[in-house]
């Protein structure tokens, strides 16, 4: 676990520079989740540590494989300076931490509800997960931390069972944003915001037109 997650941070160092800060947050019978912060000029930039640490599954099956499921981080951006948008760590560590307590599987289309506002005054309490490997690259786990007694050929064979880690963004709806998504689905919703130039980095942005 210990050496994924040390792959994980390099890996969002290199695409992220260097965190100005980072937080962490602990949930009962959970492992620690960070949050670092990147200023990137009039952008800030959140990014989960610690959700990759075990492989995400799914909650109905009769076994669950300690090596073998998706992993993933998460990635929050938005624009600096136009709300206290650091108190969204808790709730971003909330989300991370929902695949070991509640055993869901967090994956692109999907709606996560923190269910209270992500910062103080934001329009939002949901997310949607959009696809990944824009602002960070997927990060291939060929060899896994090692075992005791494992050495060379056996920890490529199980490293190969292991899927990359995916750094997942997400992009903060509104109410009725997360309703319409809902009924018409995640791509639908993606387009209206397209078609409507939505600056989906403004903290305090209204809901897209859904007529």
């Amino acid at each position: 676990m210990g050496e994924i997650l040390a792959l994980v941070e390099a890996r969002l160092l290199t695409a992220l520079g260097e965190p100005d800060a980072r937080a962490a947050v602990t949930f009962l019978g959970t492992d620690r989740i960070e949050v670092l912060r990147f200023a990137d000029g009039d952008v800030v930039r959140y990014a989960t540590l610690g959700m990759s640490a075990h492989p995400m599954a799914d909650p109905t099956a009769a076994l669950v494989d300690p090596v073998k499921g998706p992993r993933a981080e998460l990635v929050l951006s938005v624009r600096a300076g136009l709300a206290d948008t650091d108190k969204v760590l808790r709730p971003l560590a909330v989300l991370a931490a929902s695949p070991q307590v509640e055993g869901v599987i967090v994956a692109p289309g999907a709606s996560l509800d923190v269910g209270e506002p992500l910062w103080p005054g934001a329009p939002f309490s949901s997310v949607l997960v959009a696809e990944p490997g824009g602002l960070v690259e997927d990060l291939e786990l060929s060899e896994p931390a090692p075992r005791s007694g494992s050495a060379g050929g056996g920890g490529r064979e199980a490293g190969g069972l292991m899927d990359p880690v995916r750094f997942l963004p997400l992009l903060p709806m509104t109410h009725n944003e997360a309703a319409w998504k809902r009924v018409r689905g995640a791509q639908e919703l993606q387009e209206r915001w397209l078609s409507h130039g939505t600056d989906l980095r403004d903290p305090l942005r209204g809901s897209v037109p859904l007529d």
